[in-house]
């Protein structure tokens, strides 16, 4: 709290003396923000006295506890992996099948892939460039469009400003001349007529 010598915390938490808890509390029937300052706190407070109550864990698990021990299925595949010897024989044993399949199979099984059928060009390739040309000449129109649009906006609204601009000049010239004839007359007074009377 800036305008107070006193910290309103230690006020809304009762730890301040008698005289200095009268002090803050005749500042803060004066004080605005020193007031919504003090009912942000007491916000605070029952927002916090609202949320429930959690019991304490009486106690905390350890990465030993049997509930974060692998299963014996993860445990046999991480050891099954962590072994070079048994990753090469499980290597070698799949390329020997591989290599004993594919001698197997008869020559005259392989699929031959005959060539496929070209297919005829249904659209000629005028058709093609005029249809080109077409979308071309509708997105430049769609541009054109939008883009005229926003120019006649920029002008109207440079128009408006002109116009705004002209009756501020104009006032301006206006207060001018009445500062001018207020200097005048401080300067030289009002008026007078030949015979020494105000006119």
């Amino acid at each position: 709290m800036s305008c107070s010598p006193f910290d309103l915390k230690d006020y809304f938490l009762k730890e301040l003396p008698d005289s200095e808890r009268r002090q803050v509390e005749a500042h803060v029937g004066n004080c605005r923000p020193c007031r919504e300052e003090l009912d942000r706190l007491r916000l605070t407070e029952a927002a916090l006295f609202a949320l429930r109550e959690e019991e304490i864990p009486r106690r905390i698990a350890f990465v030993s506890d049997k509930v974060f021990e692998p299963s014996p299925w993860r445990r046999w595949w991480a050891a099954f992996w962590g072994s070079t010897a048994r990753l090469a024989f499980a290597s070698a044993a799949m390329l020997s099948i591989a290599i004993l399949v594919s001698a197997l199979r008869p020559v005259g099984q392989i699929a031959v892939r005959p060539n496929a059928p070209q297919v005829a060009n249904a659209v000629s390739d005028t058709e093609i460039q005029s249809r080109i040309d077409t979308a071309v000449a509708k997105a430049v129109a769609q541009v054109d469009a939008r883009q005229t649009g926003k120019t006649k906006q920029l002008v109207a609204d440079l128009e408006g400003t002109r116009k705004r601009l002209l009756w501020a000049a104009d006032e301006f010239d206006y207060y001018q001349k009445r500062v001018n004839t207020v200097r005048v007359l401080a300067d030289y007074g009002p008026p007078r007529a030949d015979n020494g009377e105000l006119k």
